[in-house]
């Protein structure tokens, strides 16, 4: 990484030397990685790369570029192993096949060594001039800051999408309800370093960020329009994400399991109730198979529904503890 105004450290100083006025650090006195996993966009991730550059060493601050190719199936490697190979402060990680977005993020960010981390999409959609309003804004002693989408653009599916995992992340990270998340933010050192110490077989680095961070803001950003293809995020993927932050950072599903089963449970047992009096006055009926048969489906269906929940989290905490690694790098290219 370049450095020149200082040498590099993989840990943020806890008594910066120089502030500005009201408080704020000065910028300059730190180290930037900017990470931006990538997923079929030859065509648009080099145009990327370029402007966050032009923006960073326009501002004669010290950085890193981290690209991660999350498996594409299109020519994306080469073209970041070329941006790797010819421009200094550029790395590219090659992954053995397609993890995902959250998993790509993870691989960068056990790469980085900056003071602050900078996660953005490669599709250009987040402006690189933003970056530095996340910046400033981590500058008044932020440890997350999260860009907030002035308008963000992005189909109807997605924007349901978002607010289902915002729900589930005020309930089970604690999010607040004033603060907006996002995959365009900015992390301090200590955050990342918690972030990558945690063993996870499922990584959800925007969950992580919130449990591991005490004192988060956002900063209104724009978001632009792809300028060609389609957004990968497909509404079958949000639905995946969905279900892995249900099932590995949650007990709400086993314990809405439970709390249906105890609603059936107390039913059956009135009914038992009512049948039993039935019989003791002689009011029983043989005509009574139809009942038999629809309680045992009910009951049976359920107990099959519960032992397939539990079966999931027994299967995420298999994976949880025997896995080492929940991505593998094959390749890095760096100048």
């Amino acid at each position: 990484m370049d450095q020149p105004h200082r040498d590099a450290s993989p840990h943020l100083r806890t008594g910066p030397e120089v502030r500005l006025p009201r408080g704020r650090l000065d910028r300059r006195t730190f180290t930037y990685s900017v990470v931006i996993p990538v997923y079929n966009s030859e065509d648009l991730v080099g145009t990327t790369v370029e402007k966050v550059i032009e923006v960073l060493a326009g501002e004669a601050l010290s950085y890193e570029v981290i690209l991660v190719n999350d498996g594409s199936r299109d020519g994306s490697w080469d073209v970041i192993a070329d941006l790797a190979q010819r421009l200094p402060h550029v790395v590219a990680l090659n992954l053995l096949r397609n993890y995902g977005q959250h998993h790509a993020n993870l691989a960068a960010l056990r790469e980085s060594k900056g003071d602050y981390v900078i996660t953005m999409d490669d599709d250009g959609q987040n402006p690189p001039g933003e970056v530095l309003k996340l910046i400033d804004e981590a500058m008044t002693g932020r440890d997350v800051v999260f860009g907030r989408f002035e308008r963000k653009q992005a189909p109807g599916y997605r924007r349901l999408g978002t607010k289902a995992i915002g729900s589930m992340n005020r309930r089970i990270f604690g999010q607040p309800r004033d603060l907006t998340v996002s995959n365009f933010r900015i992390l301090r050192r200590d955050v990342v370093a918690r972030i990558c110490a945690s063993r996870t077989a499922h990584p959800y680095i925007t969950g992580q960020a919130l449990i591991y961070s005490s004192n988060r803001s956002n900063v209104d950003v724009l978001h632009q329009q792809r300028a060609s293809g389609k957004s990968h995020y497909s509404a079958l993927r949000i639905l995946q994400l969905v279900f892995t932050i249900l099932f590995s950072y949650s007990s709400y599903p086993l314990r809405l399991a439970a709390f249906v089963g105890f609603a059936i449970s107390a039913t059956s047992f009135v009914l038992g109730g009512v049948y039993l009096l039935m019989g003791a006055f002689g009011q029983t009926r043989v005509e009574g198979w139809t009942t038999t048969v629809v309680l045992l489906a009910l009951f049976n269906g359920f107990t099959i529904a519960l032992l397939s929940m539990l079966g999931e989290y027994v299967v995420r905490t298999l994976n949880a503890v025997s896995a080492h690694e929940s991505y593998h790098v094959v390749d890095r290219v760096s100048g």
